[in-house]
């Protein structure tokens, strides 16, 4: 794999590594959205959304238009979307002994 495949992987990464950023994401799938209403749907506080949406944003998974005084969020490109929509439909073989720190 070249480098740009490893920070493509990276970025994802950082994106999914906090639930807020996954639940953003998630929510991008139905459709861009406005901060308010995603703040409808997450809890947590107006600046962590901001904070994780400038993740987002600089991770290159979502991207922005001004509309007035309202900036609209939407994925990135329909191929993020797919992508998106791929890694929730995997189904994870996880047996009944195993845990995410490694088995034990």
């Amino acid at each position: 794999m070249d480098s740009s495949g490893s920070d493509t992987l990276e970025r994802f990464g950082i994106a999914l590594a906090d639930p807020i950023r996954r639940q953003i994401l998630l929510l991008l799938l139905a459709g861009p959205s406005y901060p308010n209403e995603l703040l409808a749907e997450i809890d947590t506080s107006q600046p962590n959304l901001s904070n994780h949406l400038g993740c987002l944003r600089g991770c290159g998974l979502v991207r922005t238009t001004r509309e007035g005084r309202q900036v609209c969020y939407e994925l990135a490109s329909e191929r993020l979307a797919h992508a998106l929509e791929d890694l929730v439909a995997v189904e994870l073989d996880i047996g009944e002994h195993d845990h995410m720190a490694g088995g034990s």
